[in-house]
């Protein structure tokens, strides 16, 4: 299982970095559960980051509007992004988070086929109206995706697990590689939550508050120390 740890600016990139993560997701808090950050931050934090290390770009938590959302994956695989992570938080429907995905991966393939899409749904899906959760599995697989994941949409100190127990999650995991895809599950995870995304064979696991100072998504900061423990646990 690898780890994806999700700075929001140079300095914790580096921090990141330097403990050891093996995908550097560039994100901004402030916006939200996948809150998109700017192109030139994702630009300077590719500059930065090793060449044997993968730079991800969330790109929000976005509406339904297919263009809207393709323009923005398209700038984030052109600002130096190797993984794309939408948000489906305003597709109500299986219909709609396809048309929405299909939309992204043929705006980013076309740049590069190597490029890395993920359709992020949400555990907490209910409490903001979002796609149901477990049919992201299949959402990834019929929009051409290369990765499922899972996130919460509230951060209100609620973790994936309050939502979702783990035999869903080990059936979501099951479901999601027997459509030949990787599968991601982050929200709000613990230190002590990690050893059980391993067992269900989770292959990315994200994290942010967990990295930080204080354990705070918002006000912490991260650092390298907290990272390395965070690995050395996915290892």
């Amino acid at each position: 299982m690898i780890l994806l740890v999700s700075p929001k600016d140079v300095n914790e990139a580096i921090e990141t970095i330097k403990g050891g993560a093996d995908i550097v997701d560039v994100k901004n808090p402030p916006e939200g559960s996948l809150g998109a950050n700017f192109p030139w931050i994702i630009k300077e934090i590719r500059e930065i980051t090793p060449k044997n290390l993968f730079v991800s770009a969330a790109i929000g938590d976005v509406p339904y509007k297919p263009g809207t959302v393709a323009l923005a994956a398209l700038g984030a695989a052109m600002s130096g992004a190797d993984y794309i992570k939408v948000g489906l938080y305003g597709t109500k429907s299986y219909n709609e988070a396809v048309d929405l995905m299909e939309k992204v991966v043929k705006a980013v393939k076309g740049v590069d086929e190597n490029k890395i899409v993920v359709a992020a749904g949400y555990a907490d899906a209910h409490r903001v109206g979002a796609v149901e959760p477990l049919i992201v599995p299949k959402i990834a697989r019929d929009a051409g995706c290369d990765v499922a994941m899972l996130d919460t949409a509230v951060k209100d100190g609620k973790t994936l697990f309050d939502h979702l127990n783990e035999k869903i999650l080990a059936e979501f995991v099951e479901e999601t590689h027997s459509y030949g895809l990787k599968c991601a599950l982050a929200g709000s995870i613990k230190k002590e939550e990690i050893p059980i995304l391993k067992d269900i064979n989770c292959d990315i696991v994200g994290v942010r508050g967990a990295a930080c100072t204080k354990g705070d998504r918002n006000n912490g900061t991260i650092k390298s120390e907290l990272v390395k423990e965070l690995s050395k646990l996915c290892k």
